[in-house]
């Protein structure tokens, strides 16, 4: 069986693999635009991604603004014809100044999660920019596609579907991660569900996309019977050439074994999957108290948190591990080497079409 092409309105995308956005700075223009030049959706992270900015330290907000430009027009220069997209978090202060930003620099399709996105219809009218919700459930993808219909008369151009085996900020309470009862293959047939109602109602098509833990063609394979249009995937494309993270990060994966994977709880109050190093393992001694604010997310106050994740997030970028927060998915431990993208999509792609 021949992988069907992923249609998003009149975005087609030869290889139906979005490249998951990993931040800070995991997934920028170089990664996003080998992806892209492969057939699949090619998506730039946009957290703190102005991280290089030489003003940086002292204005942040403009750094990421002006960093956000830049990356998209690199990886758009380098895939004239690819999907490049940007993933946002709804979590982030200056959400509202980077949909914009995307806009005017013509990415095409804005995935956003970590939290519900409900205006995001709003701040993209009058543009052909793809939207696309991150959900974990049938009853999010549900609230957000009735929220749309309401206010906006807007439909999502593709849903997103994200399992408890992703990596970084996860959207599931603690317990149920630790009790391990959800799984990604029924959550997506829920949302499945779910779209189908309004793509038949509403007569659009309307993709689903399934992330969280798919690491082999096999596993491609198995979500494409459950009914997905698209996979969506990280933790492979971290130990690639192309990826725009320091060469300890990706050795981070090679060298990590599957103990060293865990649930940690975030500084912001949310659960995700990282591995437990050594920040990990001082936080969870004690607080270490932040240095600066860089007012990056809505619900961290400073004087609380157990420490910095900006902070750690760059740090774990640029390779000092140890005091990184290195987010990963739960398979990461099977990362045995680096390959070019263009490896990496063909083995995919064609284990994926021998089953």
């Amino acid at each position: 069986m021949k992988l069907p092409p992923l249609i998003i309105g009149d975005l087609k995308a030869k290889i139906p693999i979005i490249q998951g956005g990993m931040g800070v700075g995991i997934s920028l223009h170089n990664l996003a635009q080998a992806v892209a030049n492969e057939g699949g959706i090619g998506i730039i992270s946009t957290v703190q991604i102005g991280y290089r900015e030489p003003d940086f330290e002292a204005n942040p907000t403009e750094a990421n603004l002006r960093a956000l430009r830049k990356e998209i027009q690199k990886a758009k220069e380098l895939s004239p014809k690819g999907i490049i997209g940007a993933n946002i978090m709804v979590a982030i202060n200056d959400y509202n100044d980077m949909v914009k930003t995307c806009i005017e620099e013509k990415a095409d399709i804005i995935i956003s999660g970590a939290g519900l996105p409900l205006n995001l219809p709003k701040l993209v009218e009058g543009s052909s920019i793809k939207i696309a919700p991150i959900v974990s459930s049938g009853k999010a993808a549900s609230l957000i596609i009735r929220h749309w219909l309401k206010k906006y008369s807007r439909l999502p151009d593709l849903v997103v579907v994200e399992g408890p085996k992703a990596g970084g900020h996860l959207g599931f309470h603690l317990e149920q991660l630790q009790e391990g009862k959800e799984c990604l293959e029924d959550i997506v047939c829920e949302v499945i569900k779910v779209v189908k109602y309004f793509r038949e109602k509403y007569n659009k098509n309307i993709p689903v996309a399934a992330g969280g833990g798919i690491y082999t063609g096999a596993d491609i394979a198995k979500f494409f019977k459950l009914g997905v249009d698209a996979v969506q995937m990280g933790t492979r494309f971290v130990a690639t050439e192309e990826c725009d993270a320091s060469i300890n990060f990706k050795k981070a994966y090679i060298d990590s074994e599957k103990e060293d994977i865990k649930i940690i709880k975030s500084p912001v109050g949310l659960p995700g999957r990282a591995l437990r190093n050594k920040l990990i393992r001082q936080a969870e001694e004690g607080r270490i108290a932040p240095k600066r604010c860089y007012n990056c997310l809505k619900k961290c106050n400073p004087k609380e948190t157990p420490y910095c994740i900006s902070r750690a997030l760059i740090n774990a970028v640029k390779g000092n591990i140890d005091e990184g927060l290195i987010f990963v998915g739960s398979n990461a431990y099977r990362v045995n080497k680096i390959v070019k993208v263009k490896e990496l999509m063909k083995e995919l792609v064609l284990e994926a079409e021998s089953i």
